[in-house]
């Protein structure tokens, strides 16, 4: 270290130079990788979005291999943010793919609706004959049903959810259709007559 004083007018001026010490960078990580190369290209078409950016870390760290790369290196060729790499990494090393590729989505926060109300909605959604004809239909009728209010969007997202319901679709028949008279009218009809 060289402390080097320097005066203009009536300041002195401190300067400190750092060349004499020595700023190493951190080795690469160098680690062993189980899958092969071929191995990884194809988990990393089969993966969700979110989980192929740790395939295609590994896959930069399988190409240095024997050297090692650094986590910024490999940010820059996977253009992910550097502390993401280095939680990857370790969490490969930790506990091979299956901790790498581990996710805990979600919480831990419970349902709305609990499970008799989930299996009178299943009811519900899967009569034809209920009468509803809309989402707002379905929240009066489980507000009505079971005494508490729902938001709207949390009962909308739980029924498509769930099963895959619409907004409108058209009804295969009408509500209260009567299924005797719908045959005697088969009957009797012009159609039936001529042939």
């Amino acid at each position: 270290m060289l402390i080097t004083a320097v005066t203009q007018g009536s300041t002195v001026w401190c300067l400190v130079d750092l060349v004499g010490k020595s700023q190493q960078m951190a080795y690469p990580k160098k680690f062993e990788i189980k899958e092969s190369m071929a191995q990884l290209k194809r988990l990393h078409g089969q993966c969700r979005p979110n989980m192929a950016a740790r395939v295609r870390m590994l896959m930069v760290c399988k190409a240095h291999e024997s050297t090692g790369i650094s986590k910024r290196a490999i940010s820059e060729q996977t253009g992910s943010d550097p502390n993401s790499v280095l939680v990857w990494r370790s969490a490969y090393i930790a506990g091979g793919m299956e901790r790498m590729l581990s996710h805990a989505m979600g919480g831990n926060r419970p349902s709305v609706i609990s499970a008799e109300q989930e299996a009178a909605l299943r009811e519900k959604v899967h009569d034809p004959r209920n009468g509803i004809q809309g989402f707002v239909e379905l929240m009066r009728w489980f507000e009505a049903s079971f005494g508490e209010p729902i938001n709207y969007k949390t009962l909308n997202g739980f029924v498509k959810r769930k099963y895959d319901a619409q907004v409108k679709t058209a009804r295969k028949s009408h509500v209260k259709k009567d299924p005797a008279a719908a045959e005697a009218f088969k009957k009797t009809s012009r159609r039936a007559v001529r042939t």
